[in-house]
């Protein structure tokens, strides 16, 4: 059955475009291919020639930020801001959210269809919109590391074992751990790995210390 060719100045696709709506976006709406919309919009604007000016001036102006948006905006501004690193599919339930909500920004980014407040704040971070690499997704797993042992020892008070414990996330920990003390003795610790140790857990080197029993 042969289909019906929609118009070529469609009222609703123009109408899109003149909002600030880009081609591709509007192609997915109406469900017709992108070259046919382009098409039609082309026809459009010699019938109208303010139409481009109205929909670049649309485009380019600043959009309102949701509540959710602002609020991972912030999270992630915060996140670089204190551990220099953008969040990680490995991580926390919350940062998987987070890593999911930037690698939609980086996509409309290439697309050209990324909000300019988003862009405007997620500048702040740079090379934000290159994909993570491995190194980034081991840096980043390093950093989580180095919270969870600050966690444990804040709640427990002591250093997690790498042996002699059935616990799964003290063993994980504890591994973790001793191969820093490993690095370290091998002159392989990066610095600022070693600097944030000494900052964050003093006395990390010499791991769990040996309780001495009094006479009774």
């Amino acid at each position: 059955m042969r289909q019906t060719r929609r118009s070529a100045t469609d009222p609703e696709g123009v109408q899109m475009y003149r909002s600030g709506i880009p081609a591709p976006k509007i192609a997915a709406v109406v469900g017709a291919a992108e070259t046919t919309v382009r098409y039609h919009l082309a026809v459009a604007a010699r019938k109208d020639t303010e139409l481009r000016t109205a929909h670049v001036a649309a485009f380019s102006k600043p959009q309102r930020l949701t509540a959710p948006g602002q609020r991972n905006l912030d999270d992630i501004l915060a996140l670089y801001a204190n551990e220099g690193r953008l969040p990680a599919r490995g991580g926390t339930a919350r940062e998987r959210a987070l890593a999911t909500w930037l690698q939609r920004r980086r996509k409309e980014a290439a697309d050209g269809d990324l909000s300019p407040v988003y862009a405007q704040a997620l500048e702040a971070i740079p090379n934000w919109r290159e994909q993570p690499t491995k190194r980034d997704a081991d840096a980043a797993r390093w950093q989580q590391r180095l919270a969870a042992v600050t966690a444990w020892l804040v709640a427990g008070g002591d250093s997690p074992r790498h042996n002699k414990t059935d616990e799964h996330e003290e063993r994980t920990l504890g591994v973790w751990l001793h191969t820093q003390r490993i690095d370290h003795r091998a002159g392989r610790l990066d610095p600022v790995r070693e600097k944030l140790l000494n900052e964050t857990i003093p006395g990390w080197r010499h791991g769990r210390q040996r309780r001495t029993r009094t006479a009774g």
